[in-house]
């Protein structure tokens, strides 16, 4: 069995729960009441040191001093997962990025919008894997497993809204 590290970071989106490999690279940061966010289990170690450039570059995200994350993580997910997750990578600090989009930047058919859509939430890396940046066709603000509050809260302090 695998050991997971954990550690709490407070935040303005409430105090973030970060795990990592024994590796150390980051593998989910997750906010109180995500939906399908990570919860501790036991035999999980706590331990803040794998941590310490995660919670840097997230002091600085908040501060208003990064605009994007330079950090090892590892997610684990289908190969369509996968390539969605890699294609948050891509929409820039400041900009947003439709549904249909990101299908269209995967090679996917305009009909795997859902698709896309279920793969963004499962994003294990909130805020450090823009999830928040995707909003629908017609502009709107759709689902965020983190709450629709925080993703306004996100794209507020990026200057999108």
């Amino acid at each position: 069995m695998t050991t997971t590290y954990w550690t709490t970071a407070d935040g303005p989106l409430g105090p973030l729960l970060l795990t990592a490999a024994p590796t150390g690279e980051l593998t989910s940061l997750s906010v109180p009441g995500q939906k399908g966010g990570r919860v501790v289990l036991d035999g999980w170690r706590q331990d803040p040191g794998p941590f310490r450039e995660a919670e840097e570059q997230l002091a600085a995200y908040f501060a208003g001093d990064l605009k994007e994350f330079r950090l090892p993580w590892r997610t684990e997910g289908t190969a369509f997962r996968e390539k969605v997750w890699a294609a948050l990578d891509d929409i820039p600090y400041g900009s947003t990025a439709t549904y249909g989009e990101i299908a269209a930047r995967i090679g996917a058919p305009r009909a795997a919008v859902r698709a896309v859509g279920g793969a963004i939430a499962a994003n294990p890396l909130l805020v450090v894997r823009p999830c928040h940046r995707v909003i629908g066709a017609d502009g709107a603000l759709t689902g965020y497993a983190g709450g629709l509050d925080r993703k306004v809260r996100l794209l507020t302090h990026e200057g999108v809204l």
